[in-house]
């Protein structure tokens, strides 16, 4: 500033200095007036690195995660254990109801009627949701000739419809999840602002042990010639999924879990052929995976939701840890 007065005091004379201070007077600049570009631009910055910011937070609790297949076996336990730690849950599925009326965690879902192989019913699904699983699926499909046995091995006890094949099922579900997410994250105008770099929306998919076999020793070989013909189409269904997964560049996080035998101890059709599994794969056979509980699936379903660091394809030991870590 400009001083207009000045004076030289002697450091011995305080009343003399006193004045001379109180007579001094500081013209301060007046600050430039911002134009409306500068204001626009300003605007732009802040809400570009709000954007950044928002694509590096991992999902949190208060978070909307949609279930696909929520009231399955492994569904109703990824909808547990997310109501658990706070998140709000959609739970969509043909029933669309609590499969466990009663159950204090189970009611607070928001279940939600709907066929997942519409994909207009897919996209009202997934509208509001900031991560998706997909957990729909089916052992033996409607041209097995073995469908009256889900009632048995399937956890919820379902039986598939006239049109439940794997190819609708698996394939055609997921591929309308995927798609779905796709055209939500391109209409995302975070996305659009950032060239794309808005935060990636977790989409977690239960595959099975047997997609890797091409991957292992021995694993085509048994593929080939000694699994049924309804077992190597069921895995023609999943690789086609994996692909589909790998291939999107549609602002989605993937996340394929591949457990074999999925198994509880109230889960009494498994229980005799879960050691065989767990033996044969302790002592290295390639193409048998150890066995995976229910409730370690879940904690390893909720994990790859938060955690932004879990994508890819993960194995019974992948899962066990990321259980641990839930």
């Amino acid at each position: 500033g400009d001083l207009v007065r000045r004076r030289t005091v002697s450091s011995r004379d305080p009343v003399a200095a006193t004045r001379s201070i109180s007579s001094l007077r500081i013209t301060l600049p007046s600050p430039p007036t911002e134009t409306p570009f500068a204001t626009m631009r300003r605007t732009l910055s802040l809400a570009l690195a709000l954007a950044l910011v928002a694509s590096s937070s991992a999902l949190a609790p208060g978070s909307r995660v949609a279930v696909f297949g929520g009231t399955g076996y492994v569904g109703s336990e990824v909808c547990s254990r997310l109501i658990s730690k706070g998140y709000a849950v959609t739970g969509a599925s043909r029933r669309g109801v609590n499969p466990k009326p009663g159950n204090e965690v189970l009611d607070k879902v928001d279940w939600t009627v709907c066929d997942a192989s519409d994909p207009a019913q897919v996209k009202r699904a997934v509208r509001d949701a900031d991560a998706v699983v997909h957990a729909v699926g089916l052992l033996f499909d409607v041209d097995s000739g073995l469908s009256n046995l889900n009632t048995v091995v399937s956890g919820s006890g379902s039986l598939p419809g006239e049109s439940s094949t794997y190819e609708v099922v698996t394939r055609r579900t997921m591929f309308n999840v995927i798609e779905a997410l796709e055209a939500k994250n391109g209409n995302n105008p975070l996305a659009k602002l950032t060239g794309g770099g808005a935060k990636e929306t977790p989409l977690c998919f239960v595959s099975c042990a047997e997609a890797g076999w091409p991957d292992v020793a021995g694993g085509t070989f048994v593929e080939e010639n000694l699994a049924p013909e309804w077992l190597r189409r069921y895995l023609v269904a999943k690789r086609a999924v994996e692909r589909r997964l790998n291939d999107s560049k549609g602002g989605i996080r993937p996340v394929v879990y591949r457990p074999s035998l999925i198994w509880s101890w109230d889960k009494l059709d498994v229980l005799p052929v879960i050691p065989v599994f767990n033996v044969a794969s302790a002592v290295g056979v390639p193409f048998v995976d150890k066995t995976v509980k229910v409730g370690t699936l879940a904690d390893a379903i909720v994990r790859g939701l938060e955690d932004d660091e879990v994508r890819g394809v993960q194995r019974y030991m992948n899962m066990e840890q990321l259980a641990k870590m839930a």
